[in-house]
């Protein structure tokens, strides 16, 4: 399993990170995930400084992501050479350490030539700077020709999998197969959905109450949803554990999946999702 850190700077302040961060590690988890737009590098910050100050960075595989960040400057972000290179910097700067374990491209920028993205990653992994390469939120056909262009391979894709989201499966999946790609499934509870709490109304405090992330949300509260939420809440009565954890761990045993990235708003949620790993479903 590995800790997703993009509510961290936002929606978690650096206390409540410290408490999940070594909940986490006490559980026995060493992987955490984090980009530099999450919280417009703040979640790197406080990732960074936890690192530095309360769990030793080689007790850490430690992945982030690029591309995604766009700004005003003279490259404006993306997956271009220049902006990739500067982007690693600025997050090795935030995470106060001199190597990335996993550093995936967050997203296909059809701007720039494949070839040149690549060529970039390969020379940051030449570097030093850069262990593991992977990508994120790639379709099947874009995995597929980064595979084939680049000098380094490509160990993972991160992509959205859970009960309520498995378009994945139809492409990206045998794609990630065939070519030996791990998947890190996000949001294995399709925000929190699956977890049943919005069967009947929006609590106060969760996602869905929040400007930000309601969003991301309201998409998977549809009938179809509640009648796969409702048979996840059957099944987890049936094994005596929560929905969340039948959630979590039906992601966790699909075929090629590494690790589930779960993310956490508060230490009492992560525990929950932890506690997943022991379902045998």
């Amino acid at each position: 399993m590995a800790l997703g850190t993009m509510t961290w700077g936002r929606d978690t302040d650096a206390e409540e990170a410290a408490t999940q961060l070594v909940a986490f590690i006490d559980a026995g988890g060493t992987f955490v995930d984090t980009a530099d737009v999450y919280s417009e590098g703040e979640s790197e910050r406080i990732l960074g400084s936890l690192l530095a100050e309360v769990i030793p960075r080689d007790e850490v595989v430690l992945a982030t992501k690029a591309v995604a960040h766009r700004d005003d400057g003279p490259f404006g972000g993306g997956a271009s050479r220049a902006a990739l290179l500067a982007a690693l910097d600025g997050s090795l700067r935030r995470l106060r350490t001199d190597h990335i374990d996993l550093w995936q491209l967050h997203a296909w920028d059809p701007a720039v030539p494949v070839e040149e993205t690549l060529s970039a990653v390969a020379d940051a992994v030449r570097s030093g700077k850069v262990r593991y390469v992977g990508v994120s939120n790639y379709t099947g056909w874009q995995l597929a020709t980064a595979r084939a262009v680049s000098e380094v391979p490509l160990v993972s894709t991160q992509v959205e999998y859970s009960l309520l989201e498995r378009g994945v499966e139809r492409e990206v999946v045998p794609a990630a197969a065939h070519h030996g790609v791990g998947l890190l499934p996000w949001a294995p509870l399709a925000r929190g959905v699956l977890t049943g709490k919005y069967r009947t109304s929006t609590p106060a405090g969760s996602r869905a109450a929040s400007p930000h992330y309601a969003r991301y949300v309201e998409h998977h509260r549809t009938d179809r949803a509640n009648r796969i939420v409702q048979a996840v809440a059957t099944a987890a009565d049936g094994l005596g554990v929560s929905p969340l954890e039948v959630a979590v761990a039906w992601v966790r045993d699909r075929p090629g999946v590494v690790a589930p990235v779960v993310g956490a708003r508060n230490a009492t949620q992560l525990a929950g999702s932890l506690a997943a790993e022991e379902v045998e479903l």
